[in-house]
């Protein structure tokens, strides 16, 4: 870019308040991310407005709109900010030192940290800090290398790899289901207690993937539990029987300490993804996390295949 050019664009701070306001759709919001004030982000609006020669968004009550030119903007001004920061990311030491992954909690708890250590005698250079806060994390401040979060895969400016579905199976153990009877039928289920989470309406839906129709009330009798780790546990322990991620308990079905008592299964819309800026998809620790990752779910994948068959 000669400096002619680089005279043209507008200043890097206004760009980077329009990237966060058309992303939040919220000045308010934008201001709080930045650490701004809201008078000081519309002020930034409106000279990047004045640069450009048309407004960005419309201001309605309570909430603003990108405008047409705004929505042209925003993608690309998303991309030009991931690709900026992953450049000046790769000029650090991104050959090994400290690998920063934020991760839903279910999915750190269940499946990765039982698996970490692996990675780190497979990379011993690399070391590994997790952080399973609900917070969406924001790629282009630098504060995390790569997330694992749950949606349809489509985030601008990442790179996105599927990794699981989002999937709920009952699993029992062989104890429990043996002092029921041999749970013949789905039906039996309303017979012994039902562990459930947050997910209202789950045991309902896997009910009817069985084929029954039950009242919303019928997780009223069983336990609520935190997590699927503690469903698990449970259900292990053979106090109740769980509704969980069968891929979280490959290594309890293998050893037969859980058990499947039925095929039937429910989804909820998206999948798990393996997250990173795109323009940092070659940096080295990144690269071989997304490997390590991969190969890990591929090896589930060929494990719960053996165990249908």
């Amino acid at each position: 870019m000669d400096e002619g050019s680089a005279s043209r664009l507008p200043p890097l701070p206004a760009i980077r308040v329009f990237e966060a306001a058309a992303r939040h759709l919220s000045f308010t919001k934008a201001a709080a991310e930045l650490g701004m004030t809201q008078a000081a982000v519309s002020y930034q609006i409106r000279l990047l407005e004045d640069r450009v020669g048309a407004p960005l968004f419309l201001r309605l009550t309570r909430k603003v709109a990108l405008t047409e030119t705004g929505e042209r903007l925003a993608p690309a001004v998303t991309e030009a900010l991931a690709r900026l920061a992953g450049a000046f990311a790769a000029a650090r030491d991104d050959t090994g030192g400290l690998l920063s992954i934020t991760s839903i909690h279910t999915f750190a708890t269940n499946w990765l940290v039982p698996r970490l250590g692996r990675f780190q005698l497979a990379h011993p250079g690399i070391a590994v800090r997790l952080d399973t806060k609900t917070k969406l994390v924001d790629f282009t401040r630098g504060d995390s290398d790569i997330g694992i979060r749950h949606g349809m895969g489509v985030w601008p400016g990442l790179a996105a790899h599927p990794l699981m579905p989002i999937e709920y199976t009952a699993l029992c153990s062989p104890a429990l289901r043996d002092r029921a009877g041999g749970l013949k039928d789905p039906r039996d289920l309303l017979e012994v207690p039902l562990f459930w989470d947050d997910g209202d309406g789950y045991w309902q839906r896997w009910f009817a993937a069985a084929g029954l129709a039950v009242p919303r009330t019928v997780s009223d009798r069983g336990l609520r539990l935190e997590n699927q780790q503690m469903m698990g546990r449970a259900a292990q322990a053979g106090q109740g029987v769980a509704l969980v991620n069968p891929t979280f308990f490959l290594d309890e079905l293998a050893a037969g300490d859980l058990v499947r008592p039925f095929p039937y299964s429910i989804r909820d819309e998206g999948s798990y993804y393996l997250v990173y800026l795109d323009s940092r998809r070659d940096v080295p620790k990144i690269t071989a996390f997304r490997d390590w990752v991969l190969s890990e779910i591929a090896a589930d994948e060929r494990q719960g295949l053996a165990e249908a068959g």
